[in-house]
């Protein structure tokens, strides 16, 4: 055998074997799903994205009445890897993270993405793939019950006469709590302290010892706690159905738009084959509208915004433009 006939019989070997391998691939796809999926959330167990991403999935596996799949078709778990607002689970996610669509991620938005524009992180809106969205959750500011501030006008005018007096605390850096510290400090003109605390449930029990005079925090779980809190305001263009009682910033005088709103919902790495992509971004809307779940979201007080994968992609391209702006003005 001459030595050109074994470069071609090395290279028919090598082309064979990668042949051989995306046929395996794609009929992995075919057959997707055949085992449970894991949820990968980058904040502790029991803060609003860990709590509302166990039940929007909880009807994941469910069938009909001839024992067909009504959604996704595999029971679905959580895994939690929280740190530095998000940051190292998402890290995780982007760059180690299997791509075959048995390790899904809970993604939040603004953070995620203000995140990758401010940070230099392993994700970003370019390597990830949206397939559903569930929530949309209000940053709320917030103080203690027993604290002297009843609006959020009263804590405005102490922050002026009391410059980096008030401390207010947040779920991360450049999460939606942080953004809306940013545009309250910026439209009421005062100097605040931000102290990030272990996500959303660390933030929240800064506020309820006292550690910190104000917080913003997620509005779903500001409405399940109410009783140890005062809610002074919504960072929102409206006022929320779960809390109707309580005014925008807005309203208030204070020009905080709706930047901070926290988009929850389930994405996957780029480089997922695309018919596990086309199954998930099918299924995972209809679980998320299962009438079971979405009655258990309401008694829980977790804001419901159902969006399929292209309404997703276009939010998030909207919000990529928007923060970049906006980031750019505050930082």
């Amino acid at each position: 055998m001459s030595l050109l006939t074994q470069k071609f019989t090395k290279a028919g070997i090598t082309i064979g074997t990668g042949l051989l391998m995306l046929g395996v691939s794609v009929a992995n796809a075919e057959s997707y799903p055949d085992r449970p999926i894991g949820v990968m959330v980058a904040y502790n167990p029991g803060g609003a994205t860990d709590f509302q991403a166990r039940i929007a999935t909880l009807a994941s596996a469910k069938l009909d009445k001839d024992e067909k799949p009504i959604s996704v078709g595999q029971p679905i778990y959580v895994t939690n890897k929280p740190g530095a607002g998000g940051r190292k689970g998402w890290n995780w996610f982007a760059s180690k993270a299997p791509q075959d669509g048995y390790m899904l991620a809970a993604y939040n938005v603004p953070h995620f993405i203000a995140q990758s524009i401010v940070f230099d992180t392993k994700y970003s809106v370019d390597n990830l793939e949206p397939v559903g969205n569930w929530g949309a959750d209000p940053a709320v500011l917030i103080v203690g019950k027993d604290s002297q501030f009843n609006s959020a006008t009263e804590l405005v005018e102490f922050a002026k006469a009391n410059p980096d007096k008030v401390t207010v605390s947040g779920a991360g850096k450049f999460v939606g709590h942080h953004i809306a510290f940013l545009q309250l400090e910026k439209a009421a003109g005062i100097d605040l302290k931000y102290v990030p605390g272990k996500g959303g449930v660390g933030a929240m029990k800064l506020v309820k010892g006292g550690q910190v005079k104000a917080g913003f925090n997620n509005l779903s779980d500001a409405a399940r706690t109410a009783g140890d809190i005062k809610i002074l305001a919504v960072a929102d263009l409206e006022r929320h159905a779960f809390l109707p009682d309580v005014p925008t910033l807005k309203e208030l005088g204070i020009d905080v738009d709706n930047s901070s709103v926290n988009f929850r919902g389930l994405m996957v790495p780029k480089g997922t084959p695309q018919a596990v992509i086309d199954h998930l971004a099918t299924t995972v809307p209809i679980m998320f509208n299962d009438k079971k779940t979405l009655g258990k979201m309401k008694q829980t007080n977790s804001p419901v915004h159902i969006m399929n994968r292209d309404e997703v992609l276009k939010m998030w391209a909207e919000r990529q433009a928007a923060l970049t702006e906006l980031l750019a003005e505050l930082k």
